[in-house]
């Protein structure tokens, strides 16, 4: 997330797992502040959640991610970054990143 440009990084928001013990490096290394989400509160990191489910088309809960392929993972990368979203007006998350990334105003983002 270092390779962003400034105004595009203002805040991290995670879940509360033990993975996130060192958030202070990491928000100290990007500047920008890290907000956790309450316990059990899904719904306050929608997005990432929908992620979750999109994910287990391919890889089902409890799946060893380090028996795949680095190509095999980028390329699931791709198909889900590449895939229109309903939420997104049938336009896709790399769509919308490189609307974002040439423009001046995140208002490109708005619909």
């Amino acid at each position: 997330m270092g390779d962003l440009p400034t105004g595009l990084l203002r805040s991290i928001t995670w879940d509360q797992g033990t993975e996130m013990a060192r958030h202070h490096l990491i928000a100290q290394d990007l500047g920008a502040p890290v907000y956790f989400c309450d316990s059990h509160s899904p719904w306050q990191r929608g997005s990432n959640e929908n992620m979750n489910g999109l994910l287990r088309d391919y890889f089902p809960k409890g799946t060893d991610l380090s028996v795949h392929s680095a190509e095999h993972l980028l390329t699931v990368e791709d198909e889900l970054n590449n895939r229109p979203r309903m939420v997104l007006d049938d336009r896709s998350p790399t769509e919308l990143f490189e609307a974002l990334l040439a423009s001046e105003s995140p208002s490109v983002l708005r619909r």
